[in-house]
């Protein structure tokens, strides 16, 4: 462990001398990608220079062990020290798991009414309601991009982007199926209904992640409707890009710019087209994805709202928390929180 954290602390330090190279200061694009890779190590480095400064007590404890007068204040510090060091320890274990890659990125998020008619609509818009608070929680900004309400309430479906800081790293766990068990209110006789929604989390992709051409596209505009099919607006405002090779449809019309529909259709369509080629990859390696929390696949069911008992569990982690109350108004941080630990802990085996 202490030979790849001299090699990071040596990393560590390169980067703050070619900062400091007056023909790479000229070079703003080097700088950025400079500057992201040292904060990426900071807490590491910072984290080893703990490390180390706790060794050197320990030594210093040990050398005064057999002094007389201060045997009794030496071996408190060892004691104390020797506890500390453990901790360290393992939490340096989990910096050096490898970082995934986009867990910095905002993502564009994908709800949909499943099994069930108007109550999964419903539930989808509860689930969306949901992650509006958490957001709201965490200090992130969300961006509706494209929605179709459901008849009774809710949405079949509704897209939208969520910016802020390690976006990603929390919400990636939540692609799967939720299930909800709950009396629906058009139930007359009160019986206990059970309907899914399907939620897919995607990460923001840069323009230097996936190239799309221009001559795969297939570009539609038409009036932007709102729910029950009135007119938004009078002009061709709406746009729908199709992707050819894979069938991929994406559509926005919440902006009132056409320009600025298809700027936001085409980050829809970047994510997913990049999300698919995630899947096949991540299906080819059986290995790796016994790893994960889950596959990400959408037909997964991950987790259950059971409403009568005021219970949420998620099923990956057989995990269960008697406070759906709370985690439907954005309380999700006990769920996000075990499920990051058991990520951690297979990581660490796995290795």
């Amino acid at each position: 462990m202490e030979e790849r954290l001299e090699a990071v602390l040596k990393r560590y330090h390169e980067i703050e001398n070619e900062l400091m190279n007056p023909e790479i200061m000229q070079d703003f694009k080097k700088i950025n990608t400079l500057s992201k890779e040292q904060r990426t190590l900071e807490e590491l480095v910072k984290k080893y220079e703990e490390y180390k400064t706790t060794q050197n007590v320990i030594k210093e404890a040990k050398s005064l062990i057999n002094d007389s007068e201060l045997r009794e204040m030496a071996e408190l510090e060892l004691i104390e020290n020797q506890e500390k060091l453990e901790v360290i320890t393992k939490e340096l274990e989990i910096l050096l798991i490898p970082k995934d890659e986009n867990d910095g990125k905002n993502v564009i998020m994908e709800i949909r009414g499943a099994a069930g008619g108007d109550e999964a609509n419903i539930f989808a818009g509860d689930l969306f309601r949901m992650y509006t608070y958490y957001a709201e929680k965490n200090n992130w900004k969300i961006e509706v991009i494209n929605e179709i309400p459901g008849t009774s309430g809710g949405f079949s479906q509704v897209e939208y982007m969520v910016k802020g800081e390690n976006v990603y790293s929390k919400l990636k766990y939540e692609s799967g199926a939720h299930r909800v068990q709950r009396v629906p209110e058009t139930e007359s006789q009160g019986r206990v209904h059970t309907s899914t929604a399907t939620v897919a989390v995607m990460p923001e992709v840069e323009d230097v992640d996936i190239e799309i051409k221009e001559s795969d596209l297939k570009i539609d505009v038409y009036h932007s409707s709102g729910a029950g099919g009135q007119s938004v607006n009078t002009s061709n405002s709406a746009v729908r890009i199709t992707h050819l090779p894979t069938n991929t449809v994406v559509t926005c019309q919440n902006e009132r710019s056409q320009m600025k529909n298809k700027e936001q259709a085409m980050s829809i369509l970047k994510a997913k087209i990049y999300d698919n080629l995630e899947q096949q990859k991540n299906s080819e390696l059986t290995a790796e994805r016994k790893s994960k929390i889950g596959s990400g696949d959408r037909s997964e069911k991950i987790r259950t709202y059971n409403y009568p008992q005021n219970r949420v569990t998620d099923h990956r982690i057989n995990f269960s928390i008697m406070e759906l109350d709370r985690v439907m108004d954005g309380a999700l941080e006990p769920i996000i929180t075990a499920l990051i630990t058991e990520d951690q802990r297979r990581k660490l085996e796995g290795e």
